[in-house]
């Protein structure tokens, strides 16, 4: 798990999960030891980083993980498991089949990647394709343009902060800017924003990308919440940064204009949103 990342998180309500596991999601829930919503990205990171400064690196965890982040709302338990496990056996195939082979055996010994990739071809044998659904989506550095479609500017919750003296900067909770939705308005949104970008774009690489997370929505329950969380991204963004940081009223703006025929205002609103976010991505590569 990457320190400065941010999250797409789907949470369904009790009753979407299999009879066995309603009792677990639930004595969880009611549970004094789980990590509480304030330490949670603490105790993700914490785990990572063990895994993979120990001898030999632990690309993948050797169980899935039992955690989950838990919603309530009018008594009703939302709930969005970490499946930190399936996450990244799914992140190291990526890395895998970006990386070239000599750079990847520095990262990771050949024969610890050769079992971990046997490892994850014998469970998706087994489980199949529906198992590979995760309820969490992470990107580092950024946020991606098509994330912001299932929400609305007057979602957003922001709260300023810092780090607790002592305390990893990369993934302080202090300071947090988070949008929540329900999946109903998710869809809609996004079906919405596709269907501008198709009448006016046409095949745009736009279009795949919010095609792919309205198919991601479509694969959960329809009475779920959906969250975007900036993560560990608020902490290389200062209090005025993130205050002017209006991301997703701005591409909902560039949309509206796209459909109304306005070009120059879709086309300043998605500039203000694709400059910001580079600007953020550049920091990868500012050391």
């Amino acid at each position: 798990m990457l320190p400065y990342a941010a999250y797409l998180r789907v949470y369904e309500p009790l009753t979407a999960f299999a009879e066995s596991e309603r009792k677990v999601w639930a004595d969880y829930a009611d549970s004094r030891d789980r990590p509480r919503r304030a330490n949670a990205l603490n105790a993700e990171h914490g785990e990572s980083v063990m895994r993979l400064l120990g001898t030999p690196p632990q690309p993948v965890p050797a169980q899935e993980s039992p955690n989950a982040y838990l919603r309530r709302v009018e008594d009703r338990l939302y709930v969005c498991p970490w499946q930190t496990r399936l996450r990244s056996w799914l992140a190291f195939s990526r890395l895998r089949g970006t990386t070239p082979q000599k750079i990847m055996d520095h990262l990771v010994p050949k024969a610890i990647a050769d079992q971990t990739a046997d490892d994850f071809d014998r469970y998706k044998r087994k489980a199949g394709s529906a198992a590979l659904r995760t309820h969490i989506r992470t990107t580092a550095w950024h946020v991606p343009p098509s994330w912001f479609v299932p929400f609305d500017g007057n979602e957003r919750w922001l709260v300023l902060g810092s780090a607790n003296p002592g305390q990893d900067v990369t993934t302080a909770t202090g300071r947090n800017l988070i949008y929540v939705t329900s999946m109903a308005q998710a869809r809609r949104r996004a079906a919405r924003a596709l269907n501008v970008l198709r009448r006016h774009l046409g095949d745009a690489a736009a279009n795949l990308e919010v095609e792919d997370i309205a198919r991601w929505l479509e694969e959960f329950h329809p009475h779920s919440l959906v969250e975007l969380d900036y993560g560990g991204l608020v902490h290389l963004m200062d209090d005025d940064a993130l205050q002017a940081d209006q991301s997703v009223a701005e591409l909902s703006a560039a949309l509206t204009g796209l459909d109304t025929g306005q070009e120059e205002l879709a086309y300043a609103m998605y500039q203000r949103v694709i400059l910001r976010w580079k600007s953020m991505q550049l920091l990868e590569s500012a050391n």
